[in-house]
């Protein structure tokens, strides 16, 4: 009897898990992500040499002061980013440590999907928003997600698509 419970409870588990991945990409509102924190590209990930889902990382290091995303079934993305600059030691120049040289920030939505019956990866690019010197940045869009849009990450990146946070930390 204990082993018929626990596998009811199991696979209720398993079924309630899933369910709300079944139903990304669909028309509703309900949270697919709620990232609290970004972490900024660090070495080995700067540059083409370890990309992830195939977005290289911005050439050199990165910290950041805190952020979010935010991202919604029915597309809407929410990225807030505060203090988002070149991180305060070597290899970076003295010269630019501590500071934004990127006019603008723009993100990626990174979705695993299928594409008829076979697994691919679907990353979808976001128009970008102003970004000041001091790394701070708000960005509010809609996306159109694929369906299914399993293990969603959120990038933030410079105009040309190299990442500069992530979601996933």
């Amino acid at each position: 009897m204990r082993k018929a419970i626990l596998a009811v409870i199991g696979v209720t588990a398993v079924v309630a898990l899933m369910a709300p991945a079944l139903g990304l990409g669909s028309a509703d509102g309900r949270k697919v992500l709620d990232a609290k924190v970004l972490g900024a590209v660090s070495e080995p990930y700067t540059g083409t040499a370890n990309p992830i889902r195939g977005v290289s990382g911005g050439g050199l290091p990165w910290e950041i002061a805190d952020a979010s995303a935010d991202l919604r079934a029915d597309g809407r993305l929410h990225v807030e980013v505060e203090g988002l600059v070149l991180a305060r030691r070597a290899p970076v120049p003295a010269n630019l440590q501590g500071t934004n040289p990127v006019a603008q920030f723009g993100a990626i939505v990174s979705c695993l999907t299928t594409v008829g019956g076979a697994a691919t990866t679907a990353n979808l690019t976001t128009a970008t928003v102003p970004a000041s010197t001091a790394g701070d940045a708000n960005l509010d869009t809609t996306v159109n997600l694929p369906s299914p849009c399993f293990a969603p990450i959120v990038f933030v990146t410079t105009p040309n698509g190299a990442w500069l946070a992530v979601s996933g930390l």
